[in-house]
């Protein structure tokens, strides 16, 4: 279970995250909504190690994470997918997705044994690569550098990576963001194979309340950094305070 007890992090005199306690089980997407400024993405950068807390912390099936770098926590099984890509640009899609399954493997790449073991081992990371790209529709362009793709595709491919990371918490940044009407439904498909595997704990950031109420098991709101609202979708989005804080209508008109 990822857990956050009293997180908070403040800039100057300005506290963007303002003691959230919350903990997400294995089994469940949790959407994080709010409008803009209300903390979300900190909120997020906060529990993957991007920022460090002024004070509170983050666990893992009871473990801490904090004082963790990013990368430790992704070692640990946080898996991070961000508002802006995070790929190598220069290489091909199919070099981004292999470089990321190996990462995660144990095997002859990590040790320099001998030629037929490294070769062998080379053809069972393209192999699982090959699979990613079947699952996010990218197989036709597995020899195109990440640069030429429109940033649909290149979306895609992030979603691709984190899978490649096999962790406990995936951690989706308004996935669906720039894409077209065309695109986007790859993705959610991605999240709705995902939601399946009952032993991985899915938190998503998204502004497109459609895409909410279908996927979303649980919705918490924040606020001025505050955690203003948490429960089941139907009674989250019908209460006052998101109706006034999210979409700004006033606790009158909501009743």
């Amino acid at each position: 279970m990822l857990e956050t007890k009293d997180l908070t992090i403040r800039f100057g005199g300005h506290v963007a995250v303002n003691a959230v306690s919350c903990a997400f089980a294995p089994g469940t997407l949790t959407a994080i909504v709010g409008p803009n400024g209300a903390g979300k993405t900190t909120y997020f950068n906060l529990i993957s190690g991007q920022l460090k807390a002024s004070a509170g912390t983050v666990s893992l099936d009871g473990k801490s994470l904090s004082g963790m770098s990013p990368s430790a926590r992704t070692h640990a099984g946080l898996g991070r997918a961000f508002q802006l890509t995070n790929l190598f640009p220069n290489l091909t899609v199919l070099e981004n997705v292999r470089l990321a399954v190996q990462a995660t493997r144990a095997g002859a790449h990590r040790h320099g044994l001998n030629l037929w073991s490294i070769w062998s081992d080379h053809r069972a990371l393209t192999r699982r690569a090959d699979e990613l790209l079947a699952q996010i529709n990218l197989k036709a362009k597995e020899h195109a550098t990440v640069a030429s793709l429109p940033h649909g595709d290149q979306r895609k491919l992030e979603v691709a990576l984190l899978m490649a990371l096999e962790p406990k918490v995936f951690m989706f940044d308004e996935p669906t963001a720039g894409m077209n009407a065309a695109e986007a439904p790859v993705i959610l498909d991605l999240i709705r194979q995902l939601k399946k595997d009952k032993s991985k704990t899915i938190l998503l950031v998204e502004h497109k309340m459609d895409v909410v109420r279908e996927l979303a098991d649980r919705i918490i709101v924040l606020h001025n950094g505050t955690l203003v609202a948490d429960g089941d979708p139907a009674e989250v989005i019908a209460s006052p305070v998101v109706q006034e804080a999210y979409l700004g209508v006033a606790p009158k008109e909501a009743a």
